[in-house]
């Protein structure tokens, strides 16, 4: 597979190659970009999604840090949403259900009967169109996509783009845009799980996590919120203080055993505007990422899904806590939710989010 380098300012290159091809013969495209000695980042086209991210340890040694399919097949199925762009709406909405001024749309659920993602054919399995970018000193990628009024029952066609931005000092900027001709909802974000000791190399219950927030949102037995914000003081939700994640999930939680032995919850982070929202780090290795965002909540996922069943791309089997997603966004159910913020956009207004992670090494 050809390899091209694109855009070459000074240490950082973007390079373009042929990744795979798609049963119909469409092209999955990969893009490598950022610095050669630093942190690097591959994206596909394919639900432009962020499919390893290398980083150095305290030592300068450098390993992939995010989890991903290893295989076509698993990119459009167990591994569909691994590092992947998710929308038009992140999170769940309960029952497909969609209010929205005066009329109830219908949209396009999944098991057991809630829209998740965006519905079983969202942004995570699109091909979106990509093109190199350069900004100061940053170089990138950013992919466009376009859904038609009714895709997955949601009103209104949207356009949408995400742009991924490596600088020297290893941040990855990821920011996010969608227009609209027609009132809809939009919660978009990326649903990269990292695993800071290396991708496939055991769990990450032996991290730290700090989340920047004094609430959350406790959820029913199918992980839909049940309503209020409740503070998480005396709760194993408590992590304003950088915590084990091992250690918080040993404690017995009734929301704890309802998400599977983990967290899959909503953070209501603290604040305004564009700040921090987190903090993961792995003692061992060095390696610590910093999450930055614009967005009011923080979806953290702890992967207790995972079964050995999916294999990644260093060959290893992910199993349970084998990585953790840091999933800026709105709140989940925020159409049927007025308390929540509101995900709504009409045509004439713009989209916008932006979320960065920081990576460094202590």
């Amino acid at each position: 597979m050809s390899r091209d380098a694109l855009v070459s300012p000074g240490e950082l290159t973007v390079t373009q190659e042929v990744a795979a091809g798609l049963p119909d013969g469409r092209r999955i495209t990969r893009w490598t970009f950022g610095s050669r000695t630093r942190v690097m980042a591959e994206v596909l086209n394919l639900g432009a999604r962020l499919q390893a991210l290398y980083a150095p340890d305290r030592a300068g040694r450098r390993a992939n840090v995010v989890l991903a399919g290893g295989s076509v097949e698993d990119l459009l199925g167990g591994a569909a949403y691994l590092g992947a762009t998710v929308g038009r709406y992140a999170n769940r909405i309960a029952g497909g259900v969609l209010p929205l001024d005066g009329t109830t749309h219908r949209l396009a659920t999944q098991p057991p009967g809630h829209t998740l993602h965006g519905g079983p054919d969202g942004f995570a399995t699109r091909l979106w169109d990509g093109v190199p970018v350069r900004a100061d000193r940053q170089v990138g990628v950013r992919f466009r996509t376009r859904s038609l009024d009714g895709d997955q029952g949601f009103p209104g066609a949207l356009t949408a783009e995400v742009t991924y931005l490596l600088d020297p000092d290893g941040e990855l900027s990821i920011g996010y845009r969608a227009v609209t001709d027609a009132p809809t909802v939009v919660n978009l974000t990326n649903h990269t799980y990292f695993n800071l000791a290396g991708e496939g190399r055991g769990s990450v219950l032996d991290h730290g996590l700090r989340v920047e927030a004094a609430g959350f949102l406790p959820v029913d037995g199918a992980l839909i919120p049940l309503g209020p914000v409740e503070p998480v003081a005396g709760t194993p939700f408590d992590l304003r203080q950088t915590r084990r994640i091992g250690a918080r999930l040993a404690e017995d939680h009734p929301q704890i055993r309802r998400a599977g032995g983990g967290f899959d919850h909503n953070w209501v982070l603290d604040g305004t505007g564009f700040r921090r929202a987190a903090v993961l780090s792995h003692p061992a290795s060095g390696r610590r990422v910093e999450c930055l965002t614009t967005e009011p909540g923080l979806q953290v996922y702890t992967g207790s899904h995972f079964d050995g069943s999916l294999t990644g791309r260093s060959g290893r089997r992910y199993l349970p806590y084998g990585g953790i997603a840091l999933e800026t966004q709105h709140f989940p159910d925020s159409p049927n939710r007025p308390d929540y913020p509101s995900t709504l956009l009409r045509p004439g207004k713009q989209y916008r989010s932006r979320t960065v992670y920081r990576f460094s090494a202590e």
